[in-house]
């Protein structure tokens, strides 16, 4: 499968979630197409607090994170922080509330249905030092050098190009800057009919990298002090919940069996890294 044809699935998958408002689903939680109420309850499994999920305009948050980046990056006053695969804006408010009216967020996604719903999320919100830019997370619409730290949830794994996304992290980031994202990746390889399926790579599975080389992708492009500060396992009853792998086991004919082996396989992780200060 060509490169662009994964994003040009991706981009209309993630299309329809932002005009639907479901998630349907890029993360294995049980429900996911159950509207705010579930995208409430996957934002708590995955470590958000109720502060958090209340302090957003309604609609930033689908459901569609696999863990909270904004809550291990160390924020402070006054920074400039960019969101890689920002969506309806959810991680990039609860960032500008830590960074203050001194800082600034960006925003950086693929999908203008996406952008639309994020910048309505801004105004009804009042988010002044917030905006959101059109642009693949493999070239960054940011200058070299703007960011005092990245954030990303759940999104890298959807790049066919995971070694080009942590470069251009590495580029914009100041010297100093710090790299924070959850995200999915493989503990081994996936059976070949899952890795062709474009439901399962708008599901983040199909596109997720093996754990060893998604740390290897980072320490490539310069990082160092990379750590992975937290690991979770879904239990296949999620998984078996969710509409999107639901369609995956119908379309490829996958047994329970193969499917607890695949839960067991894709787990959510939350990586911290450095660009060396010069």
């Amino acid at each position: 499968m060509k490169n662009e044809d994964i994003r040009t699935n991706v981009r209309e998958g993630y299309g329809k979630i932002a005009v639907t408002g479901n998630s349907c689903c890029s993360l294995p939680i049980a429900g996911c197409c159950g509207g705010a109420q579930q995208a409430a309850a996957i934002g708590k499994a995955v470590g958000y607090s109720d502060e958090d999920l209340a302090s957003v305009p309604e609609g930033a948050n689908l459901g569609l994170g696999c863990g909270n980046p904004v809550a291990l990056a160390s924020l402070r006053e006054g920074e400039t922080v960019v969101d890689l695969g920002s969506g309806a804006g959810f991680d990039a408010f609860l960032a500008s509330r830590q960074v203050g009216p001194t800082g600034r967020v960006i925003g950086v996604d693929m999908t203008p249905e996406m952008l639309d719903k994020a910048r309505e999320n801004a105004r009804k919100g009042g988010y002044e030092n917030v905006a959101f830019r059109l642009g693949e997370i493999e070239h960054l619409p940011v200058a070299e050098g703007e960011a005092d730290a990245i954030i990303s949830n759940c999104v890298i794994n959807l790049s066919p190009d995971k070694q080009q996304v942590f470069r251009e992290a590495f580029r914009v980031l100041k010297s100093g800057g710090r790299l924070m994202v959850s995200d999915i990746v493989l503990t081994k390889d996936l059976p070949e009919a899952i890795k062709a399926s474009l439901t399962a790579w708008i599901g983040c599975v199909a596109g997720a990298a093996r754990k060893d080389d998604y740390l290897g992708a980072i320490a490539a492009a310069g990082f160092t002090d990379i750590e992975v500060v937290g690991q979770n396992v879904f239990p296949v009853d999620f998984l078996l919940n969710d509409p999107t792998v639901q369609t995956m086991v119908r379309d490829l004919g996958l047994s329970r069996e193969a499917l607890s082996d695949l839960a067991a396989t894709a787990v959510s992780i939350r990586v911290s890294a450095v660009r060396p200060a010069r």
